[in-house]
């Protein structure tokens, strides 16, 4: 079986991957020079995690990633403790697979390396889509066409695959901006942070901030509420003097790190509502291409290797047509996206809180709760996205 996947990001590569390994013929066909990732900081929670240890990456994942040992949920001004859960050896132990971090260039460079280098095609940028019936054909601004059985889209939030096949649909802008800063480690040392998860909440907006590249970089995601975007592109050059002022009131730690920004860069927080259907005939999505969320669970990445692996399954053990199989991946991976598009953006609300009743009890409720207890957790960690019967 033939199967084209339209883009070469973390979804895309981790898909191919997946099919090889079952058996079937994938080729990537990625519209830039290169393979590439846009952002800095990545986590990869055990559901994904596990997943690539079974195509033989550990080795290069321990090489590159971090291994966190908490989340670690703070008061954006005071710095107070309100949750700081484990997620080192004991989301390990009980899970079967480790948390990382990872820059997502590292990442995507990892996958890529583990495909054969002819079977990703970079400079294929896709024009056209038609569903034959008994094939797929794809046609490339390069002038390159190509037949396969399956056609995969996984080629982001501004799907091309989507818009030729469902009709064109702009994403929508949330409401949210990031400003990312990746920080070398010598800059922040004085500042002695944990190899921690640590997300930071106030009034309209909250910071992320973790090791990545081998503990070489702090990443830094600064997110406030914004009302509109007016540029023409989703990330901007930004300005660090904007950063400072939007968080001169914030904890001294967050304020050291964004002086200690070498540059910054704005990124619109985009998603979409809730697609009727990700399938039609023999072209499917993936990814950010059919359930794009907030990453405010960090879970965009895990959820499209996810899609991949469930993916590769059902076509490795077809037992209908393809069109039905792809229906099948839809019916079984659906549910579980979308409750993660639903709780991110429910934390969105969590995390922005303005001080005052709300806020108290939300602290409350988190110091008490234990919400990323294990118990609480293991729906999210504990999946295994190639049992489909699950």
């Amino acid at each position: 079986m033939k199967v084209a996947v339209i883009g070469g990001g973390i979804g895309g590569l981790s898909a191919a991957l997946h099919l090889l390994r079952a058996g079937l013929d994938a080729q990537v066909y990625e519209q830039a020079p290169r393979i590439s990732e846009i952002g800095a900081g990545i986590q990869i929670s055990p559901n994904a995690s596990r997943l690539l240890h079974r195509l033989g990456l550990r080795p290069a994942m321990d090489r590159i990633g971090v291994f966190p040992q908490a989340v670690h949920q703070r008061r954006w001004d005071d710095g107070r403790t309100l949750q700081r859960a484990p997620v080192g050896k004991p989301v390990e132990e009980t899970f079967g697979a480790p948390y990382y971090h990872f820059h997502r260039a590292d990442l995507a460079n990892l996958l890529a390396d583990a495909l054969p280098p002819e079977r990703v095609h970079v400079r294929h940028k896709l024009v056209n889509v038609e569903d034959r019936g008994d094939k797929v054909v794809a046609r490339f601004e390069n002038g390159a066409q190509i037949e396969a059985d399956v056609l995969v889209g996984a080629d982001g939030i501004h799907s091309r695959v989507h818009a030729l096949v469902f009709g064109a649909e702009k994403a929508r802008f949330t409401g949210c901006i990031a400003w990312r800063g990746l920080v070398p480690a010598e800059q922040v040392r004085h500042l002695d942070i944990e190899v921690a998860s640590h997300n930071w909440m106030g009034p309209d907006g909250h910071v992320v901030h973790y090791w990545v590249s081998g503990g070489k970089f702090m990443n830094v995601v600064c997110v406030t509420e914004q009302g509109a975007w007016t540029e023409e592109g989703w990330t901007v050059p930004g300005n660090v003097a904007d950063v400072a002022a939007r968080y001169a009131d914030w904890h001294p730690t967050v304020r050291g790190l964004i002086a200690s920004f070498p540059e910054t860069f704005v990124w619109a927080l985009h998603d979409r509502t809730e697609l009727p259907r990700w399938s039609k005939g023999r072209i499917t999505l993936l990814g950010d291409a059919c359930h794009p969320m907030l990453p405010f669970m960090a879970q965009g990445a895990a959820q499209s290797i996810e899609d991949g692996a469930a993916l590769a399954a059902l076509l490795r053990d077809m037992k209908d047509d393809i069109p039905a199989s792809l229906r099948r991946y839809e019916e079984a991976r659906k549910p579980r996206a979308t409750r993660l598009q639903q709780a991110s953006a429910a934390n969105r609300t969590r995390f922005h809180l303005q001080d005052g009743p709300e806020q108290q009890a939300r602290d409350a409720a988190m110091t008490a709760s234990g919400d990323r207890s294990m118990a609480n957790i293991g729906w999210l960690y504990a999946h295994d996205a190639s049992d489909i019967g699950r």
